[in-house]
């Protein structure tokens, strides 16, 4: 088999195993190459082999499934990848029932360096009819047994979103966690108080960088809409003062400091709407961690505090700079 031959078949048979875990039910996030890979490894499955000849033997992960994929698909992980492989693809596999954890000895403590991994009965007897005419139904009859890993992900998602409505009437889904709920006070609370019930142009998520965005007011005020990397974490726009609240949510690190505020106006050099830029904390105590490096002539808000805003102004009350 000449080189360009082998590489299909490596193609080829790396596309089967992403089939056969996106059909099983596994998250997307675990439809990836490492992933196929280590399907591919725990059934020892060569490039040319039919997936019927699918065996169940136990693997450690350096010297058992990295090194199948090294010695057979010719993809090198560096050594430090172990916990990749454990944390990104095999826990989510034993979670789905495709593979048992220390299925030879299920005492062994978690540290071991003996700890192994082999693929349940279950997801055995469905992989190996893979192309064939029994392949839909083997499937159907794990997910009845074993369930659907990406839908229980999904749902369980679901019931911890943060629901945020704009002024527009459009409900948005922030992912959970403190930064976020951050941010949902200041579309819900901020933006009445001290924007003027504004329109949210940008609405970034820890989980999803860019949740939402009105391109085309962006455009109109002469933002760049290409560079949402360098964008605040809330944007909102009072059009009847046209002024623009930039506003980063502060729960760890990066409130709107001098060198920020530099990168912001260099930015938006453009837009010709007043800038006000606002860092908003979860509550006092967190503004307190990073007071000494919030910019002058900026604005402080806190979400347990809402009616109240902090200003770092010596000459004037909030406005643009």
């Amino acid at each position: 088999m000449n080189n360009l031959n082998s590489q299909q078949a490596y193609m080829n048979k790396l596309d089967e195993a992403k089939k056969i875990l996106k059909e099983l039910g596994l998250p997307t996030a675990q439809q990836n190459d490492t992933s196929a890979y280590t399907l591919l490894a725990l059934c020892g499955v060569k490039p040319r082999d039919k997936w019927v000849k699918a065996t169940r033997t136990s693997q450690k992960v350096s010297k058992g499934i990295m090194a199948f994929v090294h010695e057979v698909y010719g993809k090198e992980y560096a050594p430090n990848s172990r916990e990749t492989f454990r944390r990104q693809v095999l826990h989510q596999f034993v979670q789905a029932r495709i593979a048992d954890y220390n299925p030879d000895n299920p005492k062994l403590p978690v540290n071991s360096p003996n700890a192994h991994y082999a693929l349940t009965q279950g997801a055995l007897d469905a992989i190996r009819t893979f192309g064939t005419k029994d392949w839909k139904k083997a499937v159907d009859k794990f997910i009845l047994e074993e369930g659907d890993l990406s839908k229980k992900y999904k749902k369980e998602r679901k019931q911890i979103l943060i629901p945020v409505k704009l002024s527009n009437g459009k409900t948005l889904k922030l992912s959970s966690g403190k930064h976020n709920e951050v941010q949902a006070a200041i579309v819900h609370n901020f933006a009445a108080r001290f924007a003027n019930g504004g329109s949210v142009l940008y609405l970034g998520d820890t989980a999803k960088k860019d949740l939402y965005v009105d391109e085309k007011m962006l455009k109109e005020l002469g933002i760049p809409v290409n560079q949402h990397s360098k964008l605040p974490d809330v944007i909102i726009y009072d059009h009847t003062k046209n002024w623009l609240f930039l506003i980063e949510a502060v729960t760890s690190h990066g409130p709107v400091s001098p060198k920020r505020v530099v990168e912001l106006e260099e930015f938006l050099k453009n837009c010709k709407a007043g800038k006000i830029y606002v860092t908003a904390f979860p509550d006092f105590a967190d503004f307190k961690k990073h007071s000494n490096n919030i910019a002058w002539e900026t604005e402080v808000w806190l979400a347990d505090i809402p009616e109240h805003m902090i200003h770092f102004n010596g000459d004037r009350f909030m406005g643009p700079r």
